[in-house]
Parts: C-alpha cells; sequence; structure tokens
C-alpha cells in the first residue's frame, strides 16, 4: 500500500461530496460534529484567528511564543502549500499520515455521503484531532470569513484575534470593508477578550459595536497596544504594562512588526499562561513560516542563480494590501543594498493582479508571467503579462517558473559578479509548487 498518496486518494473523495468549494453557512458543520460526539466542545482552550492579511504570521508568532514557554499546542491553518498535513499540527509536529487517513476515514463514515464542503468536513477531524492528543492550546485559523466559518463553532474562546481587513472574497462576504469586517466579527464572542490589529476605520467601527454588544473587552491597535520598531534593532511594544524592547522579529519585513505586536497583545490576554518577555523574545527570534517573505537559500531553484550575491526570495500575498506590504519591502531593500529586484509572478482568477502589481511596479525591473501549474483557477500567462503592462512592467511570459527565473539569469548575469533580487510571488499556492520544486 502507497501510504504517501493514501491521505491523498481519501482528500479527493472527500473534495466531491459537495459541489462547491465554499459555501458559507454552519448546519453541515454542525450536523457532522454532532454525529462523531461534538469534539468542540472538548478542545484545550481555543485562540481564534480571523482576518484577511496575517492570520497565519499571528499563529506562527504564537505558537513560537508559546512553545518557548514550554506549552504543548495544537494549531490548524489553511491553506496548505505542499502537503495537507500543515494544516494539522499536533503538539508542534505536521499529523502524522496514518492518523489523517484514520480520521478522514472516520468522518467520511460519520457523514455518510451527504453534502459537505471539504474545508468543513476536514476542520471536523481537525478537531477530533485536537482532543485525541493532549495538548494546552489550540491556535485555530477562519478559512474564509467568520460567522459562518466553519471553525466558528467554538463558543467560549480564550481570546478572538481580527488581523487587517481589506478587499478579499467579495463575492461571498461583501464588496464593502463593512460587510467584509461584520463576516470576520462573528468570531468575537460574548465577555471573551477582542485583540484588534490595525484596521481601516470603517472596520474597527464594526468591531467596536460587535464588542460592546457582546461586552467583550477589546485590546486594540493604537489604543490599548502600541507595537513599532527599527529593522535593524529592535521591536518596541507598549500596552498597560508599559514599554518593552524585544528583537526584531524572524519573519521579514515591516509589516511582520504589527503581526508580532498583535502575538504580544495576545499573550497578555491569556488567562492561566504564565509567558515572560524572555519566552517573548525566544519565540520571536525562532518563528518560522513558510512562503511569507521567506528567503530561500538552497534546492535546485537556488542553484539557478549565477553567485551567492543574487537573492531568491518568496511570498504568497495576492491581494492589495499585500502588494503594499511586498512594496515596502521592496523600498526597503533597494535603500540598504540597491540591488535590483526582479518579478516573477502568477496568481489566482478571482484576485485582482492590477491592484497587487500597481504596488510593487515602482520597486521592480521587469515582471516575468507564470501560470499556477495544475490549478484551473490560475490566471493564464497571457492575462498576467496584460496585468503587468497595463501598470508600467516590461512583462514577458515563461512555461514554468524555472523557465522564468532561467531568462532572467541569462539576461542579467554579466559575469562581473553581479547582484540581483528575484522575488516569486502572487499565489500561495504558486508559493506551494515553488516550494515543492525546490524541494
Amino acid at each position: 500500500m502507497d501510504h504517501g498518496r493514501s491521505s491523498d486518494i481519501v482528500l479527493e473523495r472527500l473534495n466531491r461530496l459537495h459541489p462547491k468549494i465554499i459555501d458559507l453557512e454552519l448546519s453541515r458543520v454542525q450536523r457532522l460534529l454532532a454525529a462523531v460526539g461534538h469534539p468542540e466542545r472538548h478542545l484545550p482552550p481555543v485562540v481564534h484567528v480571523a482576518g484577511t492579511n496575517g492570520k497565519g504570521s499571528v499563529i506562527a508568532y504564537l505558537r513560537a511564543i508559546l512553545e518557548a514557554a514550554g506549552y504543548r499546542v495544537h494549531t490548524y491553518t489553511s491553506p496548505h502549500l505542499v502537503r495537507f498535513h500543515e494544516r494539522i499540527r499536533l503538539g508542534g509536529k505536521l499529523i502524522d499520515e496514518h492518523a489523517l487517513i484514520a480520521l478522514l476515514e472516520e468522518c467520511e463514515a460519520a457523514n455518510g455521503g451527504v453534502p459537505i464542503t471539504f474545508f468543513e468536513i476536514t476542520t471536523v477531524a481537525a478537531f477530533l484531532a485536537f482532543t485525541r492528543e493532549p495538548a494546552d492550546i489550540v491556535l485555530l485559523e477562519t478559512g474564509l470569513g467568520g460567522e459562518f466559518d466553519a471553525t466558528n463553532v467554538i463558543d467560549k474562546p480564550l481570546a478572538s484575534v481580527l488581523m487587517p481587513i481589506s478587499f478579499d472574497h467579495t463575492q461571498f462576504l461583501g464588496d464593502t470593508l463593512i460587510k467584509i469586517a461584520k463576516a470576520k466579527a462573528g468570531i468575537i464572542k460574548k465577555g471573551r477578550p477582542a485583540i484588534v490589529s490595525p484596521q481601516p476605520d470603517e472596520a474597527m467601527a464594526v468591531f467596536e459595536a460587535k464588542a460592546a454588544e457582546l461586552q467583550a473587552p477589546m485590546y486594540r491597535f493604537g489604543h490599548e497596544w502600541h507595537c513599532d520598531g527599527d529593522l535593524k534593532t529592535a521591536l518596541r511594544f507598549t500596552d498597560s504594562r508599559g514599554p518593552r524592547i524585544y528583537p526584531v522579529p524572524g519573519l521579514a519585513g515591516r509589516h511582520q512588526f504589527r503581526n508580532a505586536g498583535c502575538a504580544i497583545a495576545t499573550t497578555a490576554v491569556l488567562n492561566g499562561f504564565t509567558i515572560t518577555d524572555a519566552h517573548i523574545a525566544q519565540g520571536l527570534r525562532n518563528v518560522t513560516w513558510p512562503a511569507r517573505m521567506q528567503h530561500l537559500t538552497k534546492g535546485p531553484l537556488v542553484e539557478r542563480l549565477p553567485n551567492e550575491k543574487w537573492e531568491l526570495w518568496l511570498d504568497g500575498g495576492h491581494n492589495a494590501e499585500a502588494g503594499e506590504v511586498i512594496a515596502a519591502m521592496l523600498a526597503d531593500w533597494r535603500a540598504q543594498d540597491g540591488k535590483p529586484a526582479h518579478l516573477i509572478f502568477g496568481m489566482l482568477n478571482t484576485k485582482d493582479p492590477v491592484a497587487f502589481l500597481s504596488q510593487l511596479a515602482p520597486h521592480v525591473e521587469d515582471m516575468a508571467a507564470v501560470a499556477i501549474p495544475g490549478d484551473h483557477a490560475s490566471l493564464s500567462v497571457e492575462e498576467c503579462v496584460t496585468a503587468g503592462a497595463s501598470v508600467g512592467l516590461l512583462s514577458q511570459g515563461y512555461h514554468s517558473v524555472e523557465a522564468a527565473l532561467r531568462a532572467i539569469v541569462d539576461a542579467h548575469d554579466s559575469g562581473m559578479a553581479e547582484s540581483r533580487r528575484i522575488l516569486i510571488c502572487g499565489s500561495l499556492y504558486l508559493a506551494g509548487t515553488v516550494l515543492a520544486e525546490n524541494d
């Protein structure tokens, strides 16, 4: 039996149980949870995270800090980059293949073949896993939205965390920031603390109204906590305890100061947990989170670079706000060392490539366009080239990331030990294929 493929086979069956990939309501997941014994009622304390950008990063910081403090942590995140197992971490380790197969087949049998989305049934499997392996805490990321997200069956989370809101998934969540914020605000629960990262004013107003209605204490960036820092020296954080200085976060980019700050603010409300400044410092240094401004330093793609002065980076950001933070990173890099930058870009056809690329265009020399391998929802190479050209980027299409990388190197390798920077970006799904290809 090929165990390497077994969970893939079960996952493919589960993917066919509902005609839609996304169908936001809670009745199906509640029915299946009841059928398997309500695991959502027996979880360790839960920190529930929603938002448009930064959810995975704040969970990565929280996990690193909590593990530095000696706690056993379960996490549930999505999407995965290379293997589904990445979504379910038990005590810090990816779920074992045999355990995953057993849980998926248990949920499949309990579901009885009736319609349920892939995310719903796999969320139930994750909850079962979390009840069967001991842990001190669960870090739980919403899939999409909040109020009707399959994860939103937790009545009394230890804390709810709201990351920055921007326009994404508008076909499901609404076409205004107020509508999107109302969906995300669904994870705020009665009397439970809500930690809020930087937000547009209209989104913050929605969260404040919801928290007031539910008598949920709020801890807002710019009010109850503040965070900034210098990319080279330190992170500065202030709350009711006063100002503190921590190491620069281990994830690259100016935006990661606020993601890290949100994690620090969250640790302050985790009743029953003892987390010191030393634990926070250690967590900030040790954090890892693939495809979030990840510097690729080894593998077949890196070996294509002419010399060690060339750099290859990978980021899965895919909306206008992500474009803004990537642009800030590119600007910081250029100010620091002057290296010219080039893009390799691919994106899903549900996203807005022009809104994303318009932010990056002033900071790069050109763009190589690719389609996301094996993804029917990818923008075509031609569509990517058109989007790049519309924002003034010199753009050309290629049949693969490897071909695009080779073309950039061939065009700019003068043999004079020149240094350049290449950023692969536009989609977490593209990032996943890159990580698999570069393994």
